[in-house]
């Protein structure tokens, strides 16, 4: 068996897809609002999409701290397509956690062989930042799951091959413990895309909803056992989600910081000879730009490794550097604007790009007002719900 890569490999190996393709396609998938979908190809032809799937299925067997380098190297070129590789994993984690030989065979190596790509539809239009109380209702007819309700703000909508999905018994909507989760396949009968959403920033990840009439899913497909999803919520989805949240937003800052020192290294004032670099107002904010970024992503990193090692103190600090990283980029790349003079303000530059981007770091479920909420409750013993 071959050993898993370093992250230092991974990380190399995507910063050249990144450089190659996704940079290449950025501009057009944020003016078009259109699905990556020739990076995500380049992705699965150089087998990350398996990056969470085991060894023993054809994948990497990663952990946090590689899901952050990656997610990083791919959001500092195209931060739609860190978006919907980030979710992708995080679905895959999802599945492969509990997954049952059939599971395995349909989902996991598909996903290793760059053939499947998964997503997540937990969020709802009637609990916002609450994913974990879904109002989705689920049945049991002979061997299927039946849903009904819908869903909103789906990464890669119509274009993803399956959906880790969410839903309770009638009844138990308030009930975090009767939360259930279910893979849906995109040709399962019953689901009806809604018109797609159109975001400030992250235009290109294909956000949108559906809406689960009578939706059949098969039985083989739940994941875990029923009422099993509060687990999932907390030991799966809420460390890997918020450390390829990270990972995207910390990208997205060090995109704008670059680009800010090349702008100021590279133009001068023709009345005095001297570059933008010179002057010290604005070097002292590269300073501060960059010491919030490096600060950002080694809290990052840190809670990735305590992550990866079943610290106890790992929910403290993944919680932290979420909030950290959202405040990191929108100051980053509102420092980027100021420092980029007129041209800046042009109509879809590459800094308005990246401040646009960056705005979705606040918001995303979990919310920073949530975070803040969950970091307090449990630094100070308290339950998180």
């Amino acid at each position: 068996m071959n050993e898993a890569p370093l992250p230092t490999a991974l990380q190399k190996k995507s910063a050249q897809i990144a450089a190659a393709v996704l940079a290449r396609n950025a501009d057009r998938v944020d003016r078009e609002a259109e699905w990556p979908a020739d990076s995500l190809h380049a992705l699965a032809d150089a087998g990350l999409m398996g990056l969470h799937i085991p060894h023993r299925l054809g994948g990497l067997g990663e952990g946090l701290l590689p899901l952050a380098m990656v997610t990083e190297e791919l959001a500092r070129a195209c931060s739609s397509t860190a978006m919907c590789f980030g979710m992708h994993c995080v679905a895959s984690k999802v599945i492969a956690a509990k997954a049952t030989k059939h599971q395995e065979e349909q989902y996991l190596r598909p996903i290793a062989q760059g053939r499947h790509i998964t997503t997540l539809a937990l969020s709802e239009p009637g609990t916002g930042s609450h994913f974990f109380l879904p109002r989705s209702r689920y049945w049991v007819e002979g061997d299927h799951f039946v849903l009904d309700g819908q869903k909103s703000f789906v990464t890669s909508g119509r274009h993803a091959d399956s959906y880790v999905v969410s839903a309770v018994p009638p009844g138990a909507e308030l009930d975090p413990g009767s939360f259930t989760c279910l893979v849906m396949d995109a040709d399962s009968p019953g689901v009806e895309w809604l018109e797609a959403w159109h975001g400030l920033g992250m235009r290109g990840n294909s956000s949108c909803a559906a809406r689960l009439n009578n939706a059949a899913i098969p039985r083989a497909n739940l994941l875990g056992a029923t009422g099993d999803q509060i687990w999932y919520v907390f030991e799966i989805v809420t460390p890997y989600f918020l450390v390829a949240m990270a990972g995207v937003y910390i990208g997205i800052a060090q995109a704008a910081l670059d680009l800010t020192i090349g702008r100021l290294q590279g133009r001068r004032h023709e009345h005095t000879g001297e570059t933008l670099s010179t002057i010290a107002v604005l070097s002292d904010e590269v300073a501060d730009m960059w010491t919030r970024t490096e600060r950002a992503r080694q809290l990052v990193h840190y809670a990735a490794r305590l992550g990866d090692a079943g610290s106890p103190n790992a929910q403290a600090a993944l919680f932290a550097a979420k909030l950290e990283v959202a405040g990191t980029a929108v100051a980053v790349t509102n420092a980027a604007m100021r420092l980029a003079g007129g041209r800046g303000y042009q109509e879809n530059s590459a800094v308005a790009r990246l401040l646009r981007d960056a705005q979705a770091a606040h918001v995303m479920s979990p919310t920073t007002h949530l975070l803040k909420r969950w970091l307090g409750r449990c630094l100070l013993g308290l339950p998180l719900l």
